[in-house]
Parts: C-alpha cells; sequence; structure tokens
C-alpha cells in the first residue's frame, strides 16, 4: 500500500472533519440528497463521455493509487548484467532458464523475443509499441477521472441551484426554506470535495504511477537491445543508468 496516498487521504479528509467539528455539529454537513445529485450526476455525465468498457477499466486501474508493488530500478540493473554475462559466456541460448525464473512479465516477454533470435530493430519495434499502448490505457484511466473532477463542481452548482429554486417556491413556508438551502450549499461543498481531495489527486497519481511504469519498461527495453546486440555487461549498465537520477548512477564496475 503507498504510504503517502494513505497519508494524504486521512490528512485532507482528517483535517476538514476537524475543522467542521470545531464550529458545528458534522450532522449538518450530511444530506443525501445533495450528494445523489453530485455523486449521480458525475457518474452519470462521466458515462455519457466514455464508453463502459473504459469506465470499468478506469475501476481496475484505481487499484493503482494504493496498492502498487515498487520496482527497484537498480536491482533491474543488476540482472541485466548477470543476463549480459551469461548471454556473452554461454551464448544467448542460455538465458532460457533466467526467463523462466523471472517474476517481471515484461521482462520475461522481452528476453524471449531476443532468444528466439529477432533482430535488435524488431525488438526495439515490438517493445516500444507495446510501451506506447501501455502507456496509452493508463492515460485513459487517469483522464476519466481528470473529467469526473470537471464534472462534480458543475454538478455541485446545478445541485447549487435546484436548492434555491425550492427555497423561492416555498418562501411562504418558513419550515421549508432550511431544507432547501441546506440542498443548494451542500452540493457545491460535495462537489468540491470530490473534486478537489478525490478525482483530480487520483488523477495526478496515476499519471506519476504511468511514468514510473514507463520509464521502467524502457530502461528494460534498452537493456534487452543491448544483449542482443552482444554488447559488454559495462556497457550495457551505462545505457541502463541514464534512466536513474544522477545521485543514483553507481556503477558495479567503478
Amino acid at each position: 500500500m503507498d504510504i503517502a496516498t494513505l497519508f494524504g487521504i486521512f490528512s485532507a479528509f482528517g483535517l476538514v472533519i476537524l475543522a467542521i467539528s470545531f464550529g458545528s455539529n458534522i450532522s449538518i454537513f450530511i444530506n443525501l440528497p445533495s450528494f445523489m445529485i453530485v455523486m449521480g450526476g458525475t457518474i452519470g455525465a462521466t458515462m455519457i463521455n466514455y464508453p463502459l468498457k473504459d469506465m470499468l477499466t478506469s475501476v481496475n486501474v484505481l487499484k493503482n493509487v494504493l496498492f502498487c508493488k515498487p520496482v527497484s530500478s537498480e536491482k533491474i540493473i543488476e540482472k541485466f548484467i548477470e543476463f549480459a554475462s551469461t548471454a556473452r559466456r554461454n551464448g544467448i541460448l542460455s538465458l532460457e532458464a533466467s526467463i523462466e525464473n523471472t517474476n517481471n512479465d515484461f521482462i520475461k516477454k522481452s528476453l524471449q523475443l531476443s532468444v528466439d533470435g529477432l533482430d535488435p530493430q524488431s525488438i526495439h519495434t515490438i517493445l516500444h509499441t507495446e510501451i506506447a499502448l501501455i502507456k496509452k490505457r493508463h492515460q485513459l484511466g487517469a483522464e476519466i477521472f481528470m473529467t469526473m473532477g470537471t464534472f462534480s463542481p458543475a454538478l455541485g452548482m446545478i445541485g447549487t441551484l435546484i436548492g434555491l429554486v425550492q427555497m423561492l417556491q416555498s418562501m411562504s413556508d418558513p419550515s421549508t426554506i432550511g431544507p432547501a438551502m441546506a440542498v443548494a450549499l451542500l452540493t457545491t461543498f460535495y462537489g468540491s470535495i470530490l473534486a478537489n481531495l478525490i478525482f483530480i489527486p487520483v488523477s495526478g497519481k496515476l499519471r506519476k504511477r504511468s511514468q514510473e511504469e514507463t520509464q521502467i519498461k524502457e530502461m528494460i527495453t534498452e537493456g534487452v537491445i543491448s544483449i542482443s546486440k552482444g554488447e559488454n555487461p559495462r556497457i550495457l549498465e551505462q545505457k541502463m543508468l541514464v534512466f536513474l537520477p544522477p545521485k543514483l548512477r553507481k556503477s558495479t564496475y567503478s
């Protein structure tokens, strides 16, 4: 579980709830009609904007916000130095055993292409096409949540207008003014909360996850192409180290 995401959720909602409780009873901020207008309207508008299959895909992508196993770039580089050394010593076919012992599906596929005898240019084309399609799917998930972040404040304003209309139509009955005004104000509140504390931050996190995963896969691609060319492990390491920040570039051969 991602600690930063979890801490952000608790701190954002916790501080809002704490601030509310200091000034009044938090129960007055709970209004089911207001929530139904904002949440139902946001989901409905988003489903009009995107096909159902894309909406369902975004739900599956949501788990990447909280649950994402970190991948160590340094360990991947160490593995590829071992792969390159084995390939130079025993031939490219000797990597078949390494493929079976690898848990990373992308590494398995990329190494298998090399073992199967594809030339470096073909490997580059296949892997970069796959990376581009993965990136496109990730961008779709982030885009859907950003769209929801755009719709929810607008639905909040629609709820405010509904509440104001109800309030103006019942001015002769003072007992109905309060509930109508609550709907008017709380829909705007819910829309702002959903947009700024859930939908937009989730979209940003998904984009960040996509960037991290894309960089790892591009680094793996560079390593596999280097192996397929039969390059020295030292050269392979330098090609893969450029994907890391300068302060993390520690060479095994230095």
